[in-house]
């Protein structure tokens, strides 16, 4: 038998080492370190075929399979995201910051199936059941039969789940305060979290029932525990937004059963979360007269196009003083990088001016189609001169000054037309979607003209 030993395993990315020590080696977090039992010689010990063994059944890969049933929890936005439904016997992993609305959310699925005679099951492991109660009746479902149960220790979890008919639907809330009695350790260490993740993830295959894991996230926005904890699931799904702005999105990083290319979008109320089914109402600024240093752009999460305003501002300093340049929701270093491409291209001097930009909504734009809009927002700060009210603005700069195409480009004009817009400023060659006119730019310098009007 192979001899027990101690190790160290880093609590924020899982790695061990044979020695205690301050810091991680992998991740440089401190203090992460805790000692935890494992077995030596199990990559050098061979298994002993003499006993025999139990032979697999191969199967053609051409073989018939029928889809996975979905059942639909009541709220769109949600299915959307994972891709049309629940799958019975699925695992999923939903994580987000702390008070993004995580529990807000799955206690609204959870109302909704259970109102649709689904047996539904939720598991507290943070809160006491009357606080779970006194949600509910704020969010209006008190009267909704949903099992309640406070609890942390999966044995009785499982031995409860395992009477009568299995549910539909188990909320555990959250994995990192679960504990199984099979392996040592207290709750939210890696150990723990593995073991009681692979015993709830086991349930849900053998009684075809949904089980929905809350996680926590660290300070840098990944899922806390091992990251084995993300490949043991079916679907692993990000619940993002600010605090202090009013939209949610649940975005799928993970999904076995479907894709990743779509998201759901969610409102924070006071009655809870209410669906947004066109998210550009959120991020468009409604205005009657035109006004200099903004343009829309048509921002694509997946499949789904959503309009955002992008708003610039610009300062001119005396002489000798420092600019600043301030970027929210965009990243900073692509602003310098647009703010040199209209000096060496353009022959526009932002050497003595302050820039200030923002993605209006607090939305956090990473897509490099997004460049000609904030290009066209700033010049048309630095020489108040407005973009059309009716026009969108798309398009990749090179540094050469280029304006290169963008990906599914007649997906955002159709959606663009949807709400209205007539125009579109786009990389020459694109063609015109939805009764939209598009006036095509080869380089930056004519979109500078075009606002300029040289």
């Amino acid at each position: 038998m192979a001899k027990p030993k101690k190790v160290y395993v880093c609590q924020a990315c899982g790695s061990s080492s044979h020695r205690w020590q301050g810091q991680c080696a992998d991740c440089a977090e401190w203090n992460t370190l805790v000692e935890e039992a494992t077995v030596t010689n199990i990559f050098s010990a061979k298994h002993d075929l003499s006993g025999g063994g139990r032979a697999i059944t191969l199967t053609s890969l051409d073989d018939e399979v029928a889809l996975p049933q979905r059942l639909a929890s009541g709220i769109a936005e949600f299915d959307r995201a994972i891709g049309g439904g629940i799958v019975p016997g699925s695992a999923m992993l939903v994580g987000g910051n702390p008070g993004i609305g995580k529990s807000t959310l799955l206690l609204q699925v959870a109302a909704k199936l259970a109102r649709a005679g689904s047996r539904v099951v939720y598991v507290s492991g943070e809160e006491a059941a009357n606080q779970v109660r006194l949600r509910a009746l704020r969010l209006g479902l008190g009267g909704s039969p949903v099992e309640l149960a406070a609890a942390t220790s999966v044995r009785d979890i499982l031995t409860t789940l395992s009477e009568g008919q299995p549910p539909a639907l188990v909320v555990i809330d959250s994995i990192q305060t679960m504990h199984s009695d099979l392996i040592e350790g207290a709750p939210g260490t890696v150990s723990q979290v593995r073991a009681s993740a692979q015993e709830l993830v086991r349930f849900a295959k053998q009684s075809s029932a949904a089980v929905v894991l809350v996680g926590h996230v660290t300070k840098d926005g990944s899922i806390a525990g091992p990251r084995v904890l993300e490949h043991m699931v079916d679907t692993v799904l990000s619940f993002e937004g600010e605090r202090s702005h009013q939209y949610r999105i649940l975005r799928a990083v993970k999904n076995r059963f479907g894709g990743t290319d779509e998201i759901g979008v969610f409102a924070m109320e006071e009655g809870g979360l209410a669906e947004v089914a066109n998210p550009s109402s959120l991020f468009l600024t409604s205005r009657d007269d035109a006004v200099s240093g903004t343009a829309i752009f048509p921002a694509l999460e997946g499949t789904r196009p959503v309009l955002v305003e992008i708003q610039a501002l610009t300062v001119r300093l005396a002489s000798g003083a420092t600019p600043r340049r301030a970027a929210v929701g965009w990243d900073s270093g692509r602003l310098a990088m647009i703010l040199a491409a209209l000096e060496a291209r353009c022959g526009l001097s932002f050497a003595t001016v302050e820039v200030y930009l923002n993605v209006a909504g607090g939305y956090r734009l990473t897509d490099p189609a997004a460049d000609l809009a904030v290009a066209a927002a700033l010049v048309s700060a630095m020489s108040e001169r407005s973009v059309p009210q009716d026009a969108i603005v798309m398009g990749e700069i090179a540094l050469s000054g280029e304006v290169r195409p963008v990906a599914h480009a007649p997906l955002r004009l159709k959606e663009a037309a949807k709400l209205g817009f007539g125009q579109a400023w786009a990389p020459i060659g694109s063609k015109s979607e939805g009764g939209i006119k598009v006036a095509g730019f080869a380089n930056l310098r004519g979109l500078a003209d075009q606002i300029l009007g040289r």
